[in-house]
């Protein structure tokens, strides 16, 4: 046993190599001369030598008691001067209600005999304050104040919950002079900073400083913030709603700005007062979100770039990518809410749709033909409803053109043409992506034409000036697919096809101009070429006998006739001849079958409006007047029946006179 920790009067040795033998203390104690040993003694005479050597003792015992006590006295006062609480915890003489003695000492710190503030519990299941504690663990050592039990500042604890709500109750006398009002601890923060003139603010504060060094505003956490400032922000809160209308914004930047002000730091003042006024120094998260993808920017380049900028310039002049996030979410499909009456068939009736994958509607059954792309697209409807809002200021503009602004009939009849196209390569020239085809397609539409019926008369309330822009061409679905893989193709745009043909037999209802409208589609397939016309019609290619899209005309009854033709291919035609030639009724031989079908070879997936598109009328007439300079050069007039190498002589001198001239 240590000699520090015993409480007799004289130290207690055991030895090592023997039993104890115990002794009675006073030969007058049954209890002694029963239990030692279980032998009976007998009853012996007092001895006076041995009533006196108890007695001293017993006075060296009292004495020892008296000294221990002192000693305690002593360290605890220590400990108080060690600690120097009493300007930052509360008294107990605060306490509102006369508490039971033993119930003050519960709640008090045993240290500092301040109420707990911060209360902490040792493993010996003792209560200090955390600032009292770890002060007296730095100072005298790693051992309970109390009881001198080994404790480390890692063990400490919090107490349960439940005495924590019993300390928050209690009912405290508000120190302040001339205030009289009783709160609870619990509140005792938020009442104080409620006073304007406090002469004792300082002295009956409750803080909480975690025991660690006082840490600057700016290096703490966002959470850390807030929890030492929030005292502030109620005063700030409280003074926004009785004097600027809840305002809390403008109060916290105007106090930011007169601060700026007070140390003369005028240009960020200026800034921060441009940005107050809606004029910020920086660009509009649209517009940072336009360069970015104009620029072909990822977003990993586009942070380092504005980190860049915001550090040599000073000035946010870019915006972060949490900002070009949220406009993109104003700008893409899926945004705006909107119906459809009836509903569409086989279409979902939700509307927060954006990008989707191109091969979602394909069922995962079928694997006979694997088809190895990348699609991704937007729900037809979704980026229809996205570009007649972006359009909203142009719809309502014309109406007001036309004194319409009151006109709640409808619908809005809008005439959409769409357009598909190859892009050409887009391989990889470095890296080694995922195998796909090299070449991509897009399908597009445009919004041509707006008209509203007013009286017995068509209005036409929007017309787009510049059809062939880029501005104005909504891209819909971007594959990675050779424009010639008649399969792919149909498995991707199918879908599509299917919400467009769905949507020709319903009526949109979109809240525009805080007015609920409806609107109908018109779909105009004109933007496609010859080459993909033949795709998507099921046609065969451009190298066929059946050289038109339009009519049943040969290459030989073309050449023969080249001006009375008229138009009499149809979608519904080429599929009745598809299903000619894929069933063959009439058991006919290929080239039997081949001149029925009229050149119809595989399943029309779209419907195309029939029309010959700028580009291959060019090259059409370019090629025809070419053969006329050719016979114009060779005076074919004079001699008709020209061998084919004077024909080829006739070219050359086309071609040099060509090249020298252009």
């Amino acid at each position: 046993i240590q000699r520090k920790f015993s409480s007799s009067p004289y130290e207690v040795y055991f030895p090592r190599n023997s039993t104890m033998e115990w002794q009675p203390h006073s030969p007058n104690c049954d209890v002694c001369l029963t239990s030692c040993r279980g032998i009976k003694r007998k009853k012996q005479l007092p001895n006076l030598q041995l009533a006196k050597r108890l007695k001293i003792i017993a006075e060296r015992a009292r004495k020892n008691r008296c000294g221990k006590n002192q000693g305690k006295l002593n360290n605890k006062n220590l400990m108080k001067k060690i600690t120097n609480c009493k300007k930052i915890h509360l008294s107990t003489k605060l306490l509102a209600v006369d508490y039971p003695v033993d119930f003050i000492k519960a709640i008090s710190c045993q240290i500092c005999d301040h109420i707990l503030s911060d209360p902490v519990e040792t493993t010996c299941r003792h209560l200090f304050c955390r600032t009292c504690i770890l002060k007296c663990l730095k100072v005298m050592g790693s051992y309970c104040p109390s009881c001198l039990y080994p404790c480390f500042p890692t063990d400490l604890v919090t107490p349960v919950r439940s005495f924590l709500n019993i300390l928050d109750s209690l009912t405290l006398r508000c120190p302040v002079k001339e205030c009289d009002e009783e709160i609870l601890l619990g509140k005792y923060g938020q009442h104080l900073s409620s006073h304007k003139e406090m002469e004792g603010k300082e002295i009956y504060t409750h803080i909480n400083k975690g025991g660690r060094p006082r840490q600057h505003l700016l290096s703490l956490t966002r959470r850390a913030q807030k929890h030492r400032l929030r005292e502030l922000k109620l005063q700030v809160k409280t003074f926004a709603e009785k004097e600027e209308g809840g305002d809390i914004k403008a109060v916290c930047m105007t106090l930011f700005l007169l601060a700026l002000r007070a140390k003369n730091e005028h240009r960020q003042a200026d800034e921060l007062e441009a940005i107050m006024q809606g004029r910020g120094s920086g660009l509009h998260p649209a517009v940072c979100l336009a360069i970015r993808v104009n620029t072909f920017l990822s977003c990993s380049q586009y942070h380092k770039m504005y980190r860049t900028v915001k550090a040599v310039t000073g000035r946010q002049i870019f915006q972060p990518l949490h900002a070009l996030r949220t406009a993109e979410k104003a700008l893409l499909p899926g945004y705006h809410p909107f119906e459809w009456k009836p509903p569409l068939k086989n279409v979902s009736a939700n509307t927060e749709v954006g990008i989707i994958d191109g091969l979602s509607g394909l069922p995962h059954s079928v694997d006979d033909y694997p088809i190895d792309t990348i699609a991704k697209r937007f729900r037809y409807d979704a980026a229809l409803v996205s570009t007649l809002m972006d359009m909203e200021e142009d719809i309502l503009e014309g109406m007001k053109a036309h004194d319409l602004d009151d006109y709640l009939n409808g619908p809005f009849t809008v005439v959409v043409k769409e357009s598909c196209d190859g892009m050409g390569d887009v391989s990889e020239k470095h890296g080694c992506g995922p195998a796909v085809p090299e070449k991509a397609v897009r399908f597009s539409f445009t919004v041509m034409t707006i008209t509203i019926t007013h009286g017995n008369a068509n209005v036409r309330i929007f017309e787009e000036v510049k059809p062939n822009s880029e501005l104005c061409c909504k891209p819909l679905c971007l594959m990675l697919a050779d424009e010639s893989d008649h399969e792919t193709l149909t498995a991707i745009l199918s879908p599509l096809i299917a919400e467009r043909e769905a949507m020709k037999n319903s009526v949109l209802l979109l809240e525009m101009g805080g007015i609920l409208r409806t609107f109908k589609f018109i779909f105009r397939g004109t933007g496609y070429d010859e080459k993909l016309v033949r795709e998507v019609e099921g046609l065969e290619a451009s190298g066929s006998t059946y050289i038109c899209t339009l009519c049943d005309a040969t290459r030989l009854e073309a050449s023969q006739n080249l001006v009375f033709h008229s138009i009499t291919r149809s979608h519904a035609e080429n599929l009745e001849r598809y299903e000619v030639w894929r069933s063959n009724p009439y058991h006919e031989s290929v080239d039997e079958l081949r001149d029925r079908v009229k050149g119809v070879s595989a399943k029309p997936f779209i419907e195309t409006v029939p029309s010959i598109d700028a580009l291959h009328c060019d090259i059409g007439n370019a090629a025809e007047f070419y053969k006329i300079f050719q016979f114009e050069i060779g005076e074919v007039y004079k001699n008709p029946d020209a061998s084919k190498e004077e024909r080829k002589r006739w070219q050359s001198a086309l071609d040099k006179h060509l090249r020298k001239k252009m």
